[in-house]
């Protein structure tokens, strides 16, 4: 169970920078973004979680709001996940948490 909370956390934690990063370079880089060879990638690795929600939310809200949609999201997973595991080690009173 600690091995699946770790990974799951990591994964989100992935999605959370990608999505982080990619918010940072369509500040800096501004309309030259598309052409930005990182802001192509972090789009990549976000792009699962994206869609998802893309999918889960109604047609009113624009897609360039979905990214900031899917960061809010992803974090609220996240720190369900960071305090379902630190329940689960207390409740192991640590031994193996590590």
């Amino acid at each position: 169970m600690l091995t699946f909370l770790n990974l799951l956390q990591l994964l989100l934690y992935i999605a959370l920078l990608a999505l982080l990063g990619q918010g940072l370079l369509y500040v800096l880089a501004g309309a030259k973004r598309e052409a930005n060879v990182f802001y192509t990638l972090l789009r990549v690795v976000s792009k699962p979680f994206t869609s998802l929600v893309r999918r889960i939310t109604p047609a009113k809200v624009a897609d360039r709001h979905v990214p900031i949609v899917t960061f809010g999201l992803l974090l609220i997973v996240y720190a369900v996940v960071t305090f379902e595991k630190i329940n689960y080690c207390v409740g192991l009173n640590m031994v193996g948490c590590k």
